[in-house]
């Protein structure tokens, strides 16, 4: 889909440019108000990736919380529960969102046409790449860890997916989208860098830059649709792919502790 193809479904309505399915009619940010969104913007997707890796991984928010269990590791899935719980706090609290019709907004064949196309040939040449590079971790997980690979098949969309998307998506584009005004593809970039930033709670840089690239196409989607499960349904099986093909190793560490 090209950009003038992105836009008519974008600045359909006429409250905002850029904004969730659940936003509601607002008036427009002041310069100052801008000002404040962008800091905050800033504050919030900078520190809170430090936060979540000092969680899992450091010394200083761990200790406080690894009485949650017991074997002194805090897993990922258990970590995003206070992110979860302070998202839907807000966006509950705020009047100008409205999580019923987030939550009730579906999508179109075409858009589902469209999901599925890009993740057989994308993700194809990805399945075809590993299996023909590194045929040694292809289909790695599912054979030798058959009992973990289908807990996390399980977890993943429900407790990990959901979570990314109401933040990275729902959040993101309801409170900063106004700072964007027509500039489409910027806001896209950016939330995909974001995205991929998060990601260093896995420790290493193929993490961190790839999930960048498939958050531009997250974002991408949620902008195209403003829906939350057309998103969630992309995430999901590119997830699901992850750690079918033999990536999950780079993106185990996080998830599964």
């Amino acid at each position: 889909m090209s950009v003038k193809a992105v836009k008519p479904e974008v600045t359909a309505s006429k409250e905002r440019a850029l904004a969730a399915a659940g936003s509601l009619p607002a008036r427009a940010p002041s310069m100052l108000g801008k000002l404040w969104l962008a800091i905050e913007m800033v504050a919030i997707f900078g520190l809170a990736p430090l936060a979540m890796d000092d969680l899992i991984h450091g010394n200083v928010l761990r200790p406080y919380l690894a009485r949650i269990a017991p074997s002194g590791n805090i897993g990922l899935f258990v970590a995003l529960m206070p992110i979860l719980l302070g998202v839907l706090i807000y966006l509950l609290a705020d009047r100008s969102f409205s999580l019923a019709r987030e939550v009730t907004r579906g999508f179109g064949w075409r858009s589902l046409l469209g999901i599925v196309g890009v993740f057989v040939i994308a993700g194809g040449a990805v399945a075809a790449y590993m299996q023909a590079a590194h045929p040694n971790l292809f289909l790695e997980f599912p054979t030798r860890r058959p009992e973990t690979f289908t807990r996390i098949m399980i977890m993943y969309p429900l407790m990990s997916v959901i979570v990314q998307e109401l933040v990275f998506r729902t959040f993101f584009f309801h409170r900063y989208g106004a700072l964007f005004g027509r500039q489409v593809w910027l806001a896209i970039l950016l939330n995909g860098c974001l995205f991929g930033y998060a990601h260093l709670v896995m420790n290493n840089a193929f993490a961190i830059w790839s999930t960048a690239i498939v958050g531009c196409l997250f974002a991408y989607r949620y902008v195209s649709t403003r829906s939350l499960w057309a998103v969630w349904l992309e995430h999901s099986l590119w997830g699901a792919l992850v750690f079918t093909v033999g990536l999950g190793r780079w993106f185990f560490t996080g998830v599964g502790n």
